[in-house]
Order: C-alpha cells, then sequence, then structure tokens
C-alpha cells in the first residue's frame, strides 16, 4: 500500500500501481470524467501512470493551466494523426503546447500547405477525436526508437534522439499515429470537442537557418464548441487591441531597424504616458519610505559573476564590452539588483537604519533571440520600475506586505481589478537551478506564504518558478477581454547578501545579514505599457492620458483664439493641443475621436465672443458650451475623483 496525499491535506491509502485516474474515480465518478491529467509530487504525469510509491497528487482539469496544456500538446498529436492520414508521407519537427494551444512543425514534402487546407485538416481532427482513442506511454530503448523512426523515414525524429539516452525515452500512440514524446498526454482523444487551425508560418529545424524550412501550424482546441466560439470573438477583439497596431495609430512608440531590434523608440506623446506612469509610481515610493538611486548602464564582468547572473544568464547577454585595458570587460546592465547591493555597502549600516528601501527607475538589456521579440511585451532593452529593500529577517513579512500593498495601488488605479497572486517556489525534484541554503529557501518562502495569507490573495502555488536566488509573488492579471498578464513581482532573497556579504551592526554589536527583498510593481515600463494599451484599448484615464484635450477651430480665422484657449488651459494644468490644420471640423473631430483624446473642445465665433468652449467626450458626443475656467475645472474634478478614491 502506499499514500496519496490531496490538496485538502487529507492522505488516502492505496494498492502500489493506482493511477491518479483511479482515485479520482474513488472521490466522485464526476471528478473523474474531467480529469485530463495529474501532477504527481509536482511533476504532470497522465493520468492513467501507474504510481507506485507515496505521493502529493493534484488532479488536473480543463480549469488548471496545466490541464490546459496537456490538452493542447495533446491536440497537437491528434493533429499530426490527421496529417499523416491526408499526406502520407509527412515528417514531423516538434509539437509544443503554447499558453494559448499548439504547433506543431511538419515537413509536407513537395505539398504546399496553404489556409484554405485547413478546414479540411480540422475536419479530419474532429472525425478522429470522436474515436476516443487512448494516449499510450510505452518506454522503449534508444536502438528500438532509432529503428522505429528509421523505418517511417523520419530524420527528424532521428536528429532528435541522438541528444536522448536510454531510460529517457518514451513514445505515445493514439490511434495510427505514433510518436517520440515525454508527454504527458490526456486519456483519450474524446476530450476534443472544438478545433481551430489558426495560421502557418515557416520555422527552420531547431531555430537554425542553415537547416530546412518546416511549416509551423498553430491550432486552438476546446472541450467545448461555445468556449471556441467567445475564444474567436476574443481574438477579434484582440486584433483591434494590438498594442503595436494602437502604438502606431496614437504615436506613442516605434522601432528601427537601423538603431536595434527589440529597442523601443518612444515618440512624444508615448514618452509623456510614460513620464506620467512613472511620476505616478515615484510619488507612491516616496510617501512609503523609498529612496531614489540611479545606477550606470553597464557593469564590470565580476559584479554579475559575484551575483550569480553571469552564470544563469550570461548566455542571454550581449556580448562583453572590452576596454583598452587587458582583461577588463564590462556588461550592458542585465539587472538593477547588484549594482543596489553595492551602493548598501557603501557605509556602514546599524539595526536602527534597517529597512533600507533604494529605488529605481533602471534600464536593463538582454539579448532576446530575435524570433521571440513582440512589440513592448519582449524587447531587449527595457526599464524596471525596480527597488530593493534592505531588512532584518524580523521585518521581512512587514515588508512584504507593505510592497503588496504598492502593487494593488497601482493595479487600483488603472482598473486592474481580476488578478491572482502566483507562490512561485523552486522545484522540488531539480535544485541545481538555484543558489543558496535549504534554509534559507525554506524561511523565505514561508514568509511569502505567510503575507500573502495575511492579505488575504487568492493564491496558486508553482513549483519550479522561482527566481535562481529566491521564491517570488508573481501578480496575474486579466486584462478587460479575459486574457492574463504576469504583472508585478515581490521577491524575497537571503543569497545575494550573502554573495555581496552585506551586513548590518545588530543590537548585540555584531555583525548581521540583512535580507533582501526584490520588487516591481509595473514589472517594466515597456511591458507595461503595452498590457494597458490592450486592456483600455489605447483608451487611457483622464489622469494618464498623454493629451486629456484636443482644441479645435472651425476655420482659421479661429486658430488664435484657440490657442488662447489652450495657454488657459495649460495655466489651469490640463494637457492638450491645437489642430490647426486646413481640415473641415467634421474630419478633425474624426480624427481626434481615433487618436483617443477625450475632449474635443469646438471654438468659432460664438465661443471666441463669449471666452468659451464648446465640448465634446470622446465615444460620448456633445456636452454643450461652458467657459474655459469651468471646463477646466471639470477635468481637474475627474481628475482628483478617480485619485482620491484610490
Amino acid at each position: 500500500m502506499i499514500n496519496i496525499s490531496l490538496p485538502d491535506g487529507s492522505v488516502r491509502q492505496v494498492a502500489a500501481g493506482t493511477t491518479a485516474l483511479q482515485v479520482a474515480q474513488s472521490i466522485s465518478e464526476g471528478l473523474a470524467r474531467n480529469v485530463l491529467a495529474a501532477k504527481v509530487n509536482g511533476e504532470i504525469w497522465d493520468a492513467s501512470r501507474p504510481i507506485h510509491t507515496d505521493a502529493h497528487l493534484l488532479l488536473l482539469t480543463w480549469n488548471d493551466v496545466d490541464g490546459k496544456k496537456t490538452m493542447w500538446h495533446s491536440s497537437a498529436h491528434l493533429m499530426a494523426e490527421a496529417l499523416e492520414a491526408l499526406y502520407p508521407g509527412v515528417k514531423f519537427g516538434i509539437g509544443p503546447a503554447l499558453d494559448n494551444g499548439f504547433y506543431y512543425d511538419v515537413d509536407l514534402g513537395d505539398h504546399k500547405l496553404s489556409s484554405d487546407d485547413l478546414p479540411k485538416i480540422e475536419k479530419k481532427m474532429l472525425e478522429l477525436a470522436s474515436l476516443k482513442k487512448e494516449y499510450v506511454r510505452q518506454e522503449i530503448s534508444k536502438i528500438e526508437a532509432l529503428g522505429f523512426f528509421h523505418n517511417k523515414g523520419d530524420e527528424y525524429k532521428i536528429d532528435l534522439l541522438q541528444n536522448l539516452n536510454d531510460g529517457e525515452i518514451t513514445l505515445y500512440s493514439q490511434g495510427n499515429f505514433t510518436d517520440l514524446c515525454r508527454g504527458p498526454h490526456i486519456p483519450n482523444t474524446g476530450f476534443v470537442k472544438a478545433v481551430k487551425l489558426l495560421n502557418i508560418a515557416g520555422a527552420y529545424w531547431k531555430g537554425d537557418e542553415k537547416n530546412k524550412q518546416l511549416t509551423r501550424i498553430y491550432g486552438i482546441t476546446f472541450p467545448k464548441q461555445k468556449e471556441l466560439d467567445e475564444y474567436l470573438v476574443m481574438l477579434e477583439e484582440a486584433k483591434k487591441r494590438d498594442h503595436r497596431k494602437l502604438g502606431r495609430e496614437l504615436e506613442l512608440f516605434t522601432f528601427s531597424d537601423k538603431v536595434g531590434m527589440g529597442l523601443p523608440l518612444w515618440l512624444p506623446a508615448g514618452a509623456a504616458l510614460r513620464e506620467r506612469l512613472q511620476q505616478f509610481l515615484q510619488k507612491a515610493q516616496l510617501k512609503a519610505g523609498y529612496l531614489p538611486v540611479i545606477t550606470p548602464h553597464i557593469g564590470n564582468k565580476q559584479l554579475y559573476i559575484t551575483s550569480g547572473h553571469y552564470e544563469k544568464y550570461g548566455k542571454d547577454s550581449f556580448q562583453p564590452i572590452r576596454t583598452p585595458q587587458e582583461g577588463e570587460e564590462f556588461f550592458l546592465k542585465p539587472m538593477n539588483c547588484p549594482h543596489h547591493c553595492e551602493i548598501y555597502k557603501s557605509k556602514p549600516r546599524s539595526y536602527k537604519d534597517l529597512p533600507v528601501r533604494f529605488a529605481e527607475f533602471g534600464t536593463v538589456y538582454r539579448y532576446e533571440q530575435s524570433g521571440e521579440l513582440h512589440g513592448l511585451t519582449r524587447v531587449r532593452g527595457f526599464t524596471q520600475d525596480d527597488a530593493h529593500l534592505f531588512c532584518r529577517p524580523d521585518q521581512v513579512k512587514e515588508e512584504f506586505c507593505k510592497v503588496i500593498d504598492l502593487v494593488l495601488y497601482v493595479f487600483r488605479s488603472l482598473d486592474f481589478t481580476d488578478y491572482t497572486a502566483q507562490i512561485s517556489l523552486r522545484d522540488k525534484e531539480d535544485r541545481s537551478k538555484y543558489i543558496g541554503t535549504d534554509e534559507n529557501w525554506e524561511k523565505a518562502e514561508q514568509s511569502i506564504i505567510e503575507a500573502a495569507t495575511e492579505k488575504g490573495l487568492r493564491t496558486v502555488v508553482e513549483y519550479g518558478e522561482a527566481a535562481f536566488y529566491g521564491p517570488k509573488l508573481d501578480f496575474m492579471v486579466k486584462d478587460a477581454i479575459g486574457r492574463k498578464w504576469q504583472l508585478g513581482t515581490i521577491q524575497v532573497d537571503y543569497n545575494l547578501p550573502e554573495r555581496f556579504e552585506l551586513e548590518y551592526t545588530g543590537a548585540d554589536n555584531q555583525k548581521h545579514r540583512p535580507v533582501m527583498i526584490h520588487r516591481a510593481p509595473f514589472g517594466s515600463m515597456e511591458r507595461f505599457v503595452a498590457v494597458l494599451i490592450e486592456h483600455c484599448a489605447g483608451k487611457f484615464p483622464l489622469w494618464l492620458t498623454p493629451q486629456q484635450v484636443a482644441v479645435l477651430p472651425i476655420s482659421d480665422k479661429f486658430n488664435d483664439y484657440a490657442k488662447e484657449v489652450l495657454e488657459t488651459l495649460q495655466q489651469l494644468d490640463v494637457r492638450g493641443f491645437v489642430d490647426d490644420s486646413n481640415e473641415k471640423i467634421g474630419k478633425k473631430i474624426r480624427d481626434a475621436e481615433i487618436g483617443k483624446v477625450p475632449y474635443m473642445l469646438i471654438v468659432g465665433e460664438k465661443e471666441a465672443a463669449d471666452k468659451a468652449v464648446s465640448v465634446r467626450r470622446q465615444g460620448d458626443g456633445d456636452k454643450g458650451a461652458m467657459p474655459i475656467a469651468a471646463f477646466a475645472q471639470m477635468v481637474q474634478n475627474e481628475v482628483n475623483e478617480k485619485l482620491n478614491a484610490l
């Protein structure tokens, strides 16, 4: 008999060799019908795989991220089976699950796949899914696997097998299809009830342009047609909200090949937006006792060797900067924390001085692969709203709770109301990715769990998602159309203070090690702005938007009065511009509407005579005429009402 520990704390005794699906059936037949996979001691398994030792068991359904990913990976195999039936001789590269759906890289020989072929493949997938064929796992020797794929003539699988050893090779079969795969998979194909193949792209084998270009087919599946329909509606809405599209239209940012891929250029309107976000957080930080600091954009290689970043991220950094001094190397700064450790070290610290909170909007650089760059959400140069708190061990939980308060304040200010806090811990099995002692990790993890509980946060625990130097609390935010984004992170770190030999003098007059808390409520300015653009579809809150007002003269005769109106508004702290183009007033209004300007002020002969403006609200039509000062007061009241409510 073995002991199976369940998330509710209960323990079930079952016979060795019992599967997760059988455990689910012993709880409820209804539950068992919905189980897609299982987490066994933190590792995702087939629900039908026998468990032979005591284990912690989490049953995964469609409501779990890992449940969805298991189904989408299984759907990639289902698509491969359909392709093999429709295009005999097709060869397969890799077919992983994505955050939303899956893809498979395939070699179709002389056949050129087009979007017109996708409905036929979808139909075949649904036909195969309806057969409810089981996904069967088979452990196999390397020689057997090489022989199998040699007979199939699939050189891509043979290539993948070269880096695998006996004892770690498995095949999965469903219906007439067999693939080299670690798994896991859903119990059978019958869970797939709705299919949509989304698009086709080219992808070089192993990402190397010297290799053959394969056809990459993207798709997504759902257990209900209704969910697919809703997803497709969301996709259409997402296209309208795409921050890259709106960034161009609203003239917020641009990219230049001459400057370099993944290095955004902020245009005046975007710089104004970013500056206001920065000022907003700086004001909150000063109130919370943070001390602003500034550090260089580069650092000596030894700095990052000491911190451990060179060992962990050296390959993802830009090439070192070599100086005329022999052997001297610098790196573009990939992280701010090592620099802040050196600031802390710049003078002796007493227990009475702690906590010390250093904050910096620091720009960092990481050499992301070109294929992974995406607008502002994945770039090579970005600015973190970074801060590092150095505190005594007895202050950790209190400081962590205060940082949670600051993160939630930021979310409230920008109407992010639906979020989950992800407690990101070490991998239960593989500790090679992390630095530091088990004792310090356990203390850090416990502090985060207690703080999240004390604040009443809705949490999920993810093993293996910790930073290499410490566990963290990541805030997963749902935007206006239901997509999840990781925004805001807080990390507890006992290890960098150790590596940098940071100290303070305690009440006992002895030297002690401080604990470090890393935090970034925005995460990075670039990613946060991208998410914000898509969340509000470019229609920013009035307090934040770069231009609150467009003053629109009905003809050039009233340009001078329009400029007089703008000058008055600027003196009353209202931001705006004058559209003195030769366009007709209808075109000016349309341009301001498209530009998401909250207020349009139409001025003509009557307004000039009355020293007034005719007010129009973006998306809401005419609001009547009023004196300039009265309008400015209305804007200020609207802004203050929002900010005071926070």
